[in-house]
């Protein structure tokens, strides 16, 4: 499980049943399109184009009861259908954008050692059923691969400004937020959409060189603050700016019911910027083995166990949030998680 956006298990109950309706979907919808395996590629942040697509229409995004699950405590769920096309785009983009993390894993020389072509033919194997997932709702994936290239393309140059390097991400979010209005039948909303899209790639981007700040330097490899001699509190600014242009851009759209996107890319957004900057981890990186372990017992309880070294991880074991002073206790509350630090 990767990306910025979960809300704590203890926030509002309707939201965070309407979140995981969409994350669910998500990962049965890559199930039913290239199988078991494929569950490996869903994240957090993929499943916002499943829950802008159904916001638009509802009629775009039917859902089912799912059965029983080992990743639910083998409880039945509503989730979003495998034929809503919302979610097959967030599958596409899923597939795609974890085949371009294995390959930059695999440059970077992140992968364990002997691993590196198996990486690469499944990295190949996600990328073509991304897009013919794609090619079945009407989007290009070639607009998404062409990222990672103009990545490493922008990478090997020096002197290249942050914003420069930040840009392919900005462009690959905003073509999968603006598909949405297609498929809900709202053209009109394609345009905030895709400036909606290009500042949470951007703010996506900057928080995961934040985090990846101080291993980047420990292995020698590329972060985009370190080259461009960026700040923490340039970046911060940057992050800030961007999330209130989000936030300007959601203004925009004319949405069925906004209650979750509001909270995802509003408060959400805000919420990851905020930890990604105050809280900082303080234990000792793990080997592979523990690694492995650790990704299998995470994926295992679908993303709300994760190990106390991880940088991403935003809540305890039982689901709540590590930030100091919170409980996250939702008793009567009007859906504002009280996460945030103080």
């Amino acid at each position: 499980m990767f990306g910025i956006i979960r809300p704590c298990r203890h926030s509002c109950p309707s939201l965070r049943e309407a979140w995981m309706a969409h994350l669910c979907g998500l990962c049965l919808t890559l199930r039913d399109g290239q199988g078991q395996g494929a569950r490996l590629a869903t994240n957090y942040d993929g499943l916002i184009i499943s829950v802008l697509t159904e916001a638009q229409g509802t009629a775009a995004s039917p859902h089912r009861t799912a059965g029983p699950c080992a990743l639910r405590g083998f409880r039945p769920a509503d989730v979003v259908d495998a034929r809503a096309a919302g979610a097959r785009l967030a599958a596409t983009v899923s597939l795609v954008l974890a085949a371009g993390k294995l390959r930059d894993h695999v440059a970077d020389g992140d992968a364990a050692p002997g691993t590196g072509p198996a990486r690469r033919r499944l990295a190949a194997r996600w990328e073509a059923a991304g897009a013919r997932m794609g090619a079945e709702i009407g989007f290009d994936t070639a607009v998404l691969t062409a990222t990672v290239d103009r990545q490493i393309v922008l990478e090997g140059r020096a002197g290249v400004p942050l914003l420069d390097l930040t840009a392919p991400t900005e462009d690959a979010v905003a073509a999968a937020f603006a598909h949405t209005a297609a498929l809900a039948g709202r053209p009109g909303n394609a345009t905030a959409l895709a400036e909606a899209g290009r500042f949470f790639g951007r703010v996506a981007h900057l928080l995961d060189a934040v985090e990846d700040r101080g291993p980047d330097a420990e292995r020698g490899a590329f972060n985009p603050l370190t080259a461009t001699g960026t700040t923490l509190e340039e970046a911060r600014r940057l992050c800030d700016d961007a999330a209130h242009g989000l936030d300007l851009a959601l203004r925009e759209l004319e949405l069925e019911d906004r209650h979750l996107v509001d909270a995802l890319l509003g408060r959400e957004v805000r919420r990851a910027v905020k930890r990604a900057f105050t809280v900082r981890a303080s234990y000792r990186r793990p080997g592979f083995a523990r690694k492995a372990a650790a990704g299998v017992a995470t994926f295992s309880t679908c993303g709300l166990w994760r190990p106390r070294w991880s940088r991403r991880r935003p809540m305890s074991w039982d689901g709540r949030c590590y930030l100091r002073g919170c409980d996250c206790a939702c008793d009567g509350c009007d859906c504002c998680c009280c996460c945030d630090p103080t």
